[in-house]
This record gives structure tokens, C-alpha cells and sequence, in this order.
């Protein structure tokens, strides 16, 4: 059995967010049982280099969007990054959601060759479908994702490896 870019993508994609809201729901939790002001959780990073849970967030949710965008062909819509609360942070990912429901296997399977071309700060990289799916975002994801997660974990939040994983 052949495993397309679709099944290897938004699946993906979608799991890792679900895992992430859930997340972010026993942070916003940890914050009013423990009458921590959750701006203060959102602001937290793990280095001082490093970007905020809040951007980490930002990043991981738009890590399938994009993604998927350009592997369809199309150029990605800009979402500018608004939200400063969990309520909002939930939103971001669930409408990220609504948007990978809206993509179809006709869109993404035969982009393994298709030339990706994407900007980062002044640097233009540029990938064969595939590799970018596999060597960039999904990997771009997983960091995102197990960054927020380590914020988290580090400042008190009951997670563990499943809470991560999704299994529920």
C-alpha cells in the first residue's frame, strides 16, 4: 500500500493540533486553579531566545496551513497573529482545522515533485514537495508543538507523554 502526501499530511496536521488545543486547555486550567493571570503563561518561553507559548502557538497552527497551501499550488493566506488569550489561541487552531477540512487528496497527492519555494527572514529556501513536507513542516510542527508543550510542563502543567501524543 502507497501511503499519498494527503494521508501523510493533513492527518497529521490535524492530530498534532487537537493534541495542542487539548493542551492548551489543562494550561488554561493550571492557570485559574492555581489564580495564575494566564498572560503571564502565554508570555512564558523556555529560553530567552526563544519565542513565547503564545508565538509557539501561532507558529505550530499555521505550520499545516501553509504547508498545505503550497503544496496545492497556491499561495498562502496571510493570518496576521491577533490573539493574546486561550479562548482566542483555541479559535486560531480550530479554524486551522476548518481549513485542512477543506482540503481535498485531488489538491495535495502528486505534489511530491512539485517545486516549493517559501521565504524565512531574508533566506528563500526551496524543496521538492515531498522533502519539504517531510524535512520541513511536519518537522517545523513537532518543534512547535513539543516547545509549547516543554513551556508548559516546566511551569507546573500536569502533562505527560500521551497528553502529547493524543491518546485519550
Amino acid at each position: 500500500m502507497t501511503l499519498s502526501m494527503y494521508q501523510a499530511s493533513v492527518p497529521v496536521f490535524r492530530a498534532y493540533l487537537t493534541n495542542l488545543s487539548a493542551i492548551l486547555k489543562k494550561a488554561e486550567a493550571h492557570c485559574a486553579d492555581r489564580k495564575i493571570d494566564p498572560a503571564v503563561m502565554l508570555q512564558l518561553r523556555l529560553a530567552p531566545d526563544m519565542f513565547p507559548l503564545l508565538r509557539q502557538v501561532f507558529v505550530a497552527a499555521d505550520a499545516g496551513r501553509l504547508c498545505l497551501s503550497r503544496l496545492a499550488g497556491q499561495e498562502p493566506e496571510s493570518w496576521p497573529d491577533v490573539e493574546t488569550t486561550f479562548p482566542e489561541l483555541q479559535e486560531r487552531i480550530a479554524r486551522t482545522i476548518a481549513f485542512f477540512d477543506g482540503v481535498t487528496p485531488e489538491q495535495i497527492d502528486g505534489s511530491e515533485d512539485r517545486e516549493v519555494s517559501l521565504k524565512a527572514g531574508p533566506n528563500t529556501y526551496s524543496f521538492r514537495g515531498q522533502d519539504y513536507l517531510l524535512t520541513f513542516a511536519l518537522p517545523n510542527l513537532f518543534f512547535h508543538v513539543t516547545t509549547a508543550y516543554a513551556i508548559l510542563r516546566s511551569n507546573g502543567v500536569t502533562l505527560g507523554k500521551l497528553d502529547y501524543l493524543g491518546v485519550r
